[in-house]
C-alpha cells in the first residue's frame, strides 16, 4: 500500500523534528508532532521546560520552523498548540 502525499510529508516532518529534538531535550524540553494542516502549517506541542519558557516562541520560529523550511520548503509555518 502506497503512502498518500500527506502521509509522506508527515513522515518527513517527523524525521526533521527528531533531528532537532535533542537540542530541546538538552534544555529540559521536548517537542511532539501533532499534525499538518491542508495549507502546510505544522502543528506541534512543546512540553517540559519548552512549554513554559519565555523564549519558546523564538526557539520554535528560529530553530524548529527555520530547520523545517530549509529541508521542506513547502512548509509555510510551525505553530505550537495547547492540547
Amino acid at each position: 500500500m502506497e503512502n498518500t502525499p500527506k502521509e509522506e510529508l508527515n513522515q518527513k516532518v517527523i524525521k526533521v523534528i527528531e533531528q532537532v529534538r535533542p537540542y530541546l531535550q538538552a534544555d529540559g524540553g521536548d517537542i511532539k508532532f501533532i499534525d499538518i494542516t491542508d495549507d502546510k502549517v505544522v502543528e506541534v506541542k512543546l512540553t517540559g521546560a519548552c512549554g513554559t519558557c519565555a523564549f519558546s516562541t523564538m526557539t520554535l520560529k528560529n530553530g524548529v520552523e527555520a530547520t523545517l523550511k530549509k529541508v521542506l520548503p513547502e512548509i509555510k509555518e510551525v505553530v505550537a498548540i495547547n492540547l
